[in-house]
């Protein structure tokens, strides 16, 4: 129970935080957020304020904004389509009704033709009327859809195309955006409540009292610029040469100041569980305590991720595609009951560390992606026009079935692998 309620808090906190991105900078931009949903699925709760609509839905996963303008989000009246309206006292459209809940003075009224983004109106039959009405719709209109959900009309100034260029490529790029920022928020905190960071560098941390580095003279902060005459220039290879010479002399060349000094140190020889045996000195890494260095660290923990995410796809190009290079929501969940069982930190690594790939993913050009929609932002800007929306709308749904036949292909994998052992 407390691996699903951790995954179902890390998975929300994550589409939340990318969609509130989106939201900010959408709302900055003058386009209508329709709605700003918490969960999937059946809406539990929903409230109306400044345009737009806050729900909470059954399924507590993720989460979505409803931009006018944006794509299938639209509201479609059709010729035909029975609705009512409820009018003020100008006699002008306050609310479309097309649920089949009830309403209080509400008009039956059956659509003929209709106009609710740039003349704003309906024409329709009423009963105990044999001549069409025409009715002025107010352009902050609500409209109860067939779920019962209240959202706000979209009048064309109002919807994502209207907005200028750059606000939307900032509005496109504002979910991955927030993903970073939860990342380096995230990774600085680790440094705060771990003390500092720990570098890899050649410089030595604590000596075990004791220990052979101990016994040979080092000290906290000794810079190790060789080992019997091979340069060293991070942590990482002076532990393997120590771990790779057991119980045979070292000649560490230490700097101290403008002079380099000789100390011999015989790394003692452990033995792990499988049998291996390797060399230790006794030495901690060195770790970074400043203020500066924790507050850094969630920026440069967040680079290399980030990087390394770019390296790994760009690589498939080069050397072949894996499909274990991927993870969907079973990894993520297999993941999580691990990370679970070694503590509130661990999971707090774990949420940067996703948020940081959710935000490099949705960078990806990939049509129905956000990296997607700001190539095609940028395709708008070197030709000087938008794409047609036919056109756009073809690559979007190409990107997204290549979306879901990966994610079927990597859920599968991860499936295979977690439960069959494959």
């Amino acid at each position: 129970m407390q691996t699903i309620i951790t995954f179902i808090i890390i998975f929300s906190i994550l589409v939340i935080i990318h969609e509130f991105g989106h939201f900010y900078f959408a709302k900055k931009a003058g386009i209508l957020v329709r709605e700003f949903a918490i969960g999937m699925g059946p809406k539990i709760f929903s409230t109306h304020k400044n345009g737009t609509t806050y729900t909470i839905r059954i399924l507590p996963i993720g989460g979505y904004v409803r931009m006018a303008g944006y794509g299938d989000e639209d509201v479609d009246l059709k010729p035909g389509m029975p609705v009512k309206i409820t009018v003020d006292d100008d006699n002008q459209v306050t609310k479309i009704n097309l649920s089949d809940h009830q309403q209080l003075n509400a008009v039956p009224l059956e659509l003929i033709s209709s106009d609710i983004e740039k003349e704003m109106f309906l024409v329709g039959t009423t009963p105990g009327k044999s001549e069409p009405v025409r009715y002025s719709v107010k352009r902050d209109a609500i409209i109860v859809e067939t779920d019962g959900t209240e959202i706000q009309v979209a009048p064309i100034e109002v919807q994502f195309q209207s907005a200028s260029l750059g606000k939307r490529m900032m509005t496109n790029f504002a979910g991955p955006m927030n993903n970073y920022i939860l990342g380096i928020i995230v990774f600085s905190l680790l440094a705060f409540f771990q003390g500092g960071v720990v570098l890899d560098d050649n410089l030595l941390g604590d000596i075990q009292p004791n220990s052979p580095a101990e016994l040979a003279g080092l000290q906290k902060g000794d810079t190790i610029v060789a080992v019997d005459d091979t340069d060293i220039s991070t942590w990482q290879e002076l532990v393997k040469t120590i771990q790779e010479n057991p119980n045979e002399e070292l000649i560490f060349s230490v700097q101290k100041e403008d002079d380099v000094k000789m100390v011999a140190v015989t790394p003692k020889s452990q033995t792990d569980e499988s049998g291996n045996t390797y060399g230790l000195i006794g030495v901690a890494a060195p770790v970074d305590t400043s203020f500066l260095g924790k507050l850094t660290y969630g920026f440069k923990e967040t680079w290399f991720i980030a990087t390394s995410i770019f390296g790994l796809i760009f690589s498939m190009f080069t050397s072949g595609f894996e499909i274990d290079a991927f993870g969907g929501p079973v990894a993520i969940y297999a993941a999580t009951e691990e990370v679970v069982s070694y503590g509130a930190l661990s999971v707090l690594s774990f949420l940067g560390f996703l948020s940081v790939n959710l935000g490099t993913v949705n960078l990806l050009p990939i049509p129905a992606l956000d990296g997607g929609k700001l190539l095609l932002n940028v395709i708008e800007g070197i030709r000087g026009k938008p794409l047609e929306p036919e056109k756009e709308g073809i690559i979007t749904v190409i990107g997204v079935g290549l979306l879901l036949i990966l994610m079927v292909l990597v859920t599968w994998n991860d499936i295979q692998r977690f439960f069959f052992g494959g």
